[in-house]
This record gives structure tokens, sequence and C-alpha cells, in this order.
């Protein structure tokens, strides 16, 4: 039996993929290439079919993996009734919804959080200038001091 697989090429980190019809009872990597039916960039989504091949091992049989069928729909080549069409992705069921940042509910303690900030901020800043004015006394003193003892 034959089976239409992705076979990976290109380089580490950068997987280019051809589309090649191999015997399905052999593993990937030493299944005998029956023949090439085209190329898959999954970095630009660009996938070139060669839609009468790939029609005629369809029709003989050849089982295509999920993703080649999807490749192979999106190219317009017409499917057999037998290929399983793949589930879309849009109707998965998320687990844990809850826990979504979507459904949590809407913080406005932040917004009531600042103005509390600012209040030890303006406190701070009330108390620095009366710490300043401090020293500031304690100098003139000094300064009245000096004069004194100079006579």
């Amino acid at each position: 039996m034959l089976a239409i697989r992705l076979q990976r090429l290109g380089r580490k980190g950068y997987p280019v993929y051809r589309v090649a019809v191999q015997e399905a009872w052999r593993s990937p990597s030493s299944g005998r290439v029956v023949a090439y039916v085209g190329s898959y960039n999954p970095h630009t989504k660009e996938a070139n079919i060669q839609v009468e091949t790939a029609q005629k091992y369809l029709d003989n049989g050849a089982q295509p993996t999920p993703r080649v069928v999807k490749l192979l729909k999106d190219a317009g080549v017409k499917l057999p009734n037998w290929v399983q069409q793949p589930v879309s992705d849009k109707n998965k069921s998320t687990k844990n919804t809850e826990k979504l940042r979507k459904n949590q509910p809407k913080e406005e303690a932040p917004t009531e959080e600042a103005p509390a900030e600012e209040a030890p901020a303006a406190e701070a800043a009330e108390a620095a200038p009366a710490e300043e004015s401090a020293p500031a006394e304690a100098e003139t003193e000094a300064e009245a001091d000096a004069p004194s003892e100079e006579k």
C-alpha cells in the first residue's frame, strides 16, 4: 500500500517538506519513494502540488496523511470519498477556559491603588523639605556661633 507523506528537508530550524508517495508498510525514513508530487514551505505557507500526479496516486489508493489532505484540498485535488477530512482547529475545545485572560474579571483596583500610592509619595515629599530645613537651621546656628568665637 502507498502513502502520501511529507518528507522533511532543509537546514536545522528551517524545515521545508517534499510531498512524497512512499510504501506505507516501511518506516518513513527508509520507505522507498515511488514519486514526489510536490513541496511545502511552512514558513511562507506555499505549497506546490502536481495535481494530475497526486490525483493518479489517490485514485490508485494511496493514503494521504492529515496534513497532506489539507494541502491537496487547498491545491484543488479532488479527494476520493474514503479520504478522511481533517477536523478544523476552530472547533477545538479549550481546557480551563476560566483561566483565560479574556475571562478574568476586570481589574479596576490598579486605578484605585494609584492615588493611594501617590499619597505616601506626597507625604514623603512634605517630610523631605522639613528635614532639609532642619539642617539649614543648624548651619545658621553654627555660623552664628563661629563668628562669636573669633571675637
